[in-house]
């Protein structure tokens, strides 16, 4: 922290005052021209809505890709670990975050003239599309942002056109029973046909609780489990293994832990899955 309180104050005497928090002139646009990103999410937003000549970087993770899905885009442009001094030697036009983490960094950084959008993390197809829409508008990209979302809107309505499969599934790991994957989880699921069984209702999270649960299909780690650790027994239980062999559908959390428009490619890869393994 004393590092970065240098750096900031190295910084405040280099830049002016109102160093890029000066609303432009009336009539004029600001575009930035050099965005960056400070969140794992916002990263994927950023890299979907701007050419990698106007971003100035993002987060380190979105290059990894069991966590990101647009870790090829981000191996053509500069990364940052989210932390103050990344955003004072880079100097970005406009930093994109997320709302819900540390208020106290980006207060700061907003205090030393940096401008600033706090975007909260989707939780809907709708919130999707209004975050979508949001900084399209800020970028200046409104026709990329409007495509993105009627290529998402596209997939969702052919999903909508196939027979509901009425099928319970329920998310089974390492973790052991999973009581619920958040909302976009859900999206998901609901837009492939499926629902998430332990909604329903079960005490524990063990072999017991599962098999007490009796969902129709298990939600699975992307790849399988290999190994000989306690997790990987957990995962690779025989029970579970008997029971639902064959009926066992793959997921990365990539596709929905963070809310963008490639959401809809899931729950199309999802009910692929889902009608193979019924």
């Amino acid at each position: 922290m004393r590092r970065a309180g240098i750096l900031l104050a190295i910084a405040a005497l280099a830049l002016p005052v109102s160093a890029g928090s000066a609303p432009p002139p009336r009539g004029q646009a600001a575009l930035p021209m050099r965005v960056m990103s400070i969140n794992q999410c916002t990263d994927q937003l950023v890299l979907m809505l701007l050419p990698p000549e106007r971003i100035a970087s993002v987060t380190w993770l979105s290059r990894d890709p069991l966590l990101s899905l647009m870790a090829a885009r981000a191996r053509g442009v500069a990364v940052n670990r989210g932390e103050i001094e990344d955003v004072v030697r880079q100097q970005p036009d406009l930093i994109v975050a997320d709302s819900f983490g540390s208020a106290a960094p980006r207060a700061a950084l907003r205090r030393f003239g940096f401008r600033m959008v706090e975007v909260a993390q989707p939780q809907s197809f709708d919130e999707i599309r209004a975050t979508v829409r949001t900084l399209a508008a800020r970028f200046g990209t409104v026709e990329r942002g409007e495509a993105l979302i009627a290529g998402m809107d596209a997939r969702l309505a052919d999903l909508a056109r196939r027979p509901a499969l009425n099928l319970r599934v329920a998310s089974w790991s390492g973790d052991g029973l999973s009581r619920g994957e958040g909302a976009l989880y859900d999206a998901v699921l609901d837009a492939a046909g499926a629902r998430n069984a332990v909604k329903e209702g079960v005490a524990g999270t063990d072999v017991e609780a599962l098999l007490s649960l009796n969902p129709d299909i298990l939600v699975a780690p992307v790849g399988g489990v290999v190994g000989q650790s306690l997790r990987d027994r957990v995962a690779r239980h025989p029970l579970v293994r008997r029971q639902w062999a064959g009926r066992q559908v793959s997921v990365s959390p990539r596709a929905y832990i963070c809310g963008t428009p490639l959401i809809a490619d899931a729950a199309a890869d999802l009910r692929d899955q889902l009608e193979a393994a019924r």
